[in-house]
């Protein structure tokens, strides 16, 4: 993505994070730029076109705040807290995440991010897709539940962040257990 696509992209995401998706369209962003909508297509073709490029640059910054260090178990919840965090600081951009198909760069490197992890963790190869697709549609589900207000008032547990560790604290077991499952087969 070049400087003057950066730019129209972050202006959308702008827009999104203050009135909504809906209020995204090439005419808001030229706008908020001082120029003509037609003026924005040479850099992005058309509203799908600027709407992926809103999904790579949130995942671009999602897995900038996604260390790759220490054990399986950190690097998942190093991950976790980064799709949490990326919800959090643009809560009305996120939801294009879960809306827009998973066909971006981006998204791959996240999906395969996921992918080292499981495989690292002793996750047999045969299961890593499926517990990839799982963990990713729990992960970026919580975070848009979260933001957009699905859960409402607030958990049990009296906080969203104890409710969210015992949900990865849930999530390393169920993989440890398909890890010791097919190590017994």
């Amino acid at each position: 993505m070049d400087e003057k696509q950066r730019r129209i992209v972050d202006e959308a995401i702008a827009i999104a994070d203050a009135r909504g998706i809906d209020a995204v369209s090439m005419r808001a962003v030229g706008q908020r730029l001082g120029l003509s909508p037609m003026a924005l297509y040479p850099y992005l073709r058309s509203k799908d076109a600027l709407l992926d490029g809103m999904v790579e640059r949130l995942l671009g910054e999602l897995l900038a705040m996604a260390p790759a260090t220490g054990g399986w178990q950190e690097q998942l919840r190093a991950v976790a807290r980064a799709v949490r965090a990326l919800a959090r600081r643009h809560p009305g951009a996120y939801p294009l995440i879960m809306s827009r198909p998973g066909e971006t760069a981006e998204t791959r490197r996240l999906d395969d991010l996921i992918s080292e992890i499981l495989r690292a963790a002793g996750v047999p190869a045969a299961d890593v897709a499926r517990l990839e697709r799982l963990l990713s549609t729990i992960l970026l589900g919580f975070a848009n539940s979260e933001v957009n207000g699905r859960f409402g008032a607030g958990p049990a547990t009296g906080d969203w962040d104890t409710e969210f560790d015992r949900d990865l604290d849930d999530e390393i077991r169920l993989i440890e257990g398909i890890i010791t499952r097919s190590s017994a087969t």
